[in-house]
């Protein structure tokens, strides 16, 4: 057996043991490789989320702004984007290039939706988190994005 192998194989066993012991309370890297489309994995997702969802696994900075209404905001963990400018630097930023996957829908309400998701962010494992939707006509009024 080669040095390589020998010192491989340990290795992927200690990576295997680390990922099965996640800590519920911080994000926990997990696959987001997924040959069906993000939003349409999950049946019934609100079409306002469904834009946000399909705008982020496109790339589509402008449609993903365009999801949101004039004065829609973010609550991103702790952090509040509010407006669409904001809402198009912060996207830029950090949303653009990672991956989106609808898991299950958590909740419904008459003003949105509360979705289970995978957050990749580009070169990342990602993480599962809830995204609650409150959609004013057809778009977003405040997305509220929390760790799952």
């Amino acid at each position: 057996m080669s040095e390589r192998r020998r010192l491989a194989l340990p290795a992927l066993l200690l990576s295997a043991a680390l990922t099965g012991t996640a800590c519920s309370e911080q994000p926990s890297p997990q696959s987001s490789a997924s040959p069906t489309p993000p939003s349409t994995a999950v049946a019934g997702v609100h079409p306002a989320a469904r834009a946000y969802v399909d705008a982020v696994n496109r790339r589509d900075l402008n449609a993903l702004v365009d999801a949101f209404a004039p004065d829609g905001r973010v609550v991103d963990v702790s952090r509040t984007i509010a407006g669409r400018d904001a809402i198009r630097a912060w996207a830029d930023a950090e949303v653009i290039g990672g991956t989106l996957r609808v898991l299950s829908i958590a909740g419904n309400r008459a003003d949105g939706q509360r979705l289970l998701v995978h957050w990749a962010p580009s070169g990342s494992g990602g993480w599962r988190a809830h995204y609650d939707f409150t959609v004013t006509g057809d778009r977003i009024a405040v997305a509220d994005l929390q760790y799952a």
